[in-house]
């Protein structure tokens, strides 16, 4: 009978004989055990054989290639098989889910149970309550399904030396805060393009608080995200810094780094903030830093919160007193103001969408409907936003900033199907006249859309600039020229279409900072232009010949001669022919002309920093 030596497959230290001289022995039976380098590793029979022959013992040190032991073969011989418990007949034979759990798999599972909200049934009972979600709950809804996996679910909070262990993990689940990556609209841009950092503040633990571990939990998760350049969700709800984590040696924490971390994203990646119930302090200041807050309706936003109000001896206030959702969305704090948490993790789905790229297939509205658009009565106010709505792809517009400076409109829109920036003049507000607000708004508005690589589209109706004592005390000198220092710097393709009123240097701002800084300028045959509004330069400029008539109707119809006259002189068709526009075009062709514009136009590299939190 053939026979069939097995040697050491490394130099090792023989641990312990399982077999003697004379035993049977099946294919892949351990026959004894040695150990390398603090490993221990199972030498198994080949096939199935008799022992002739054992050369060691146990406690022997052998060298690599040295006899152990030899066999005498009754089956097809084999190659000796090392550290193979995988590919032994009852491995391999069972399914995953009949092998008995290992201890320290039962530990980790039992573990992990207890930071889902099935393990803290009251805690969820109270949330539902006050009709929001889990925060769990919301990570679930904006995650595609499957997708999230979570960093950090075990840490619980830096209390130890006053709670016990068994306390804090079933009650200070993932530190308060669950932190991940997940994927967001895969299904519409794929894999690469859908991956998100998405961290969410759990309000049922220690009130959504800043604690030391979740601190070191977003360093972590902002660190990746800078480094792949992923987006970032973040759920802000809670109440700031927490002072009961007694575990770390530190006296004030002002050395973490989040806040710095979160700001750093700012520019480099889309950045959205998501608020329900109550955001104050630390949570707050993160909020502050994103590119987008989404909120709802009963949310309330603060730099501090009750308890530092009266600490601060400035009073007792309710948290439903301090920063509720209609005065941060009048101030300008919220972008994007919503019903419910489900309202808002859809939000920031549409929003993310625009910087995910372009979809198909799209829809539009009748073209023809924006001939309608401007009633014939220059001097008649219209809907802007209705025009916006027909300008875009259908269902696809998202206004930003709706509640706040109320002269300029911005909107994420589609054009085909690709992602764009939409900043409107407003004519039923203050004739289009653009103030401080509204400057603001569309400064960052620009800054937004530049960082990210989103054309911009600008919609003109503008008188210019809003002028007066009253407009000066607001600081419109430096409020107005961020329009033009924004646009400057601008690295996304420009297009303006005037669809009628072009005046001034507002308009010039409109534009990108002059008429011929845009891609194209175009106007609709309504367009009517000059340095300033007509009716202004006719008084200014024909003052004399307006007092030497006799007040009333002769002075009324001298007015409105040299009115006609500026009109005529202004009129779109003749600043297409001096070149100062590029072309007078129908208002049905206008998704045509942008959509081959953006055809033609590229998107330069990204230089420069952050966007403007204000």
């Amino acid at each position: 009978m053939p026979e069939e030596s097995i040697h050491a497959p490394m130099a090792c230290s023989v641990v312990e004989l399982r077999v003697k001289a004379g035993d049977a022995v099946r294919a892949g039976q351990a026959l004894l055990i040695v150990e390398a380098m603090k490993m221990e590793h199972e030498i198994r029979a080949p096939a199935d054989a008799t022992v002739r022959f054992v050369a060691v013992q146990a406690g022997d040190a052998v060298s690599a290639g040295e006899l152990l032991l030899r066999l005498a073969a009754v089956a097809t011989e084999k190659a000796v098989v090392v550290n193979a418990a995988a590919a032994t007949p009852d491995a391999t034979a069972s399914s995953a889910s009949s092998v008995p759990l290992r201890a320290d798999l039962q530990e980790v599972i039992a573990r992990h149970a207890f930071t889902l909200d099935a393990a803290r049934p009251e805690a969820v009972a109270k949330r539902h309550a006050l009709g929001l979600r889990t925060a769990r709950e919301n990570v679930a809804d904006l995650c595609d399904a499957g997708s999230f996996i979570e960093y950090g679910a075990l840490a619980i909070a830096a209390q130890r030396s006053r709670r016990s262990l068994d306390d804090l993990v079933r009650n200070t689940p993932a530190d308060g805060l669950i932190t991940g990556i997940g994927s967001i609209n895969g299904a519409a841009f794929g894999a690469e393009k859908s991956r998100c950092v998405v961290m969410a503040y759990d309000a049922t633990v220690l009130a959504g608080t800043q604690g030391m571990r979740n601190h070191a939990k977003t360093d972590r998760m902002l660190g990746i995200a800078l480094q792949h350049k992923l987006p970032v969700v973040l759920f802000a709800e809670g109440g700031g810094g927490r002072p009961g984590d007694v575990d770390m040696p530190i006296v004030a924490g002002l050395h973490v780094a989040s806040f710095a971390s979160y700001a750093r994203l700012s520019g480099q990646v889309p950045v959205v903030g998501i608020v329900a119930g109550r955001c104050f302090a630390g949570n707050a200041a993160l909020l502050g830093c994103s590119d987008v807050i989404i909120a709802t309706r009963r949310s309330n936003i603060g730099m501090g919160g009750p308890a530092m109000v009266e600490g601060g001896g400035l009073g007792l206030f309710t948290p439903e007193q301090i920063g509720p959702s209609e005065v941060q969305s009048a101030n300008g704090v919220i972008d994007l103001r919503v019903e419910d948490e489900a309202a808002a993790v859809a939000t920031a789905r549409q929003y993310l969408a625009f910087f995910q790229g372009p979809t198909t297939p799209w829809a539009e509205a009748d073209p023809a409907l924006l001939r309608t658009a401007l009633p014939e009565n220059r001097l008649r106010a219209y809907d802007m936003r209705q025009v916006m709505q027909w300008l875009a792809d259908t269902a696809s517009l998202l206004e930003l900033r709706a509640g706040f400076g109320a002269g300029i409109f911005t909107a994420l829109a589609r054009i085909e199907g690709r992602p764009v920036g939409l900043v409107a003049s407003n004519p039923a507000h203050l004739g289009g006249a653009i103030d401080a607000d509204a400057a603001d708004k569309a400064a960052r508005f620009m800054q937004l859309c530049n960082a990210h690589g989103l054309p911009l589209v600008s919609l003109v109706d503008t008188p210019g600039f809003m002028v007066g004592p009253d407009t000066e005390a607001t600081a419109q000198v430096r409020h107005v020229s961020r329009m033009f220092v924004a646009a400057a710097h601008l690295r996304v393709p420009f297009f303006a279409v005037v669809l009628r009123k072009g005046y001034g240097l507002g308009a010039m701002a409109m534009t990108g900072g002059g008429f011929h800084a845009p891609v194209f300028t175009v106007a609709w045959p309504s367009g009517e232009f000059g340095a300033m509004g007509l009716e202004g330069a006719v008084r200014l400029g024909y003052r004399k010949e307006l007092e030497a008539a006799l007040e009333g109707r002769e002075r009324d119809a001298v007015f409105q001669q040299h009115v006609d006259e500026h009109y005529a002189k202004g009129k779109a068709i003749n600043m297409a022919a001096t070149l100062e526009i590029d072309a007078v075009i129908d208002p049905a062709e206008t998704r045509r002309w942008l959509a081959r514009g953006l055809d033609a136009a590229r998107i330069n590299a990204r230089v420069g920093g952050g966007i403007d939190p204000w």
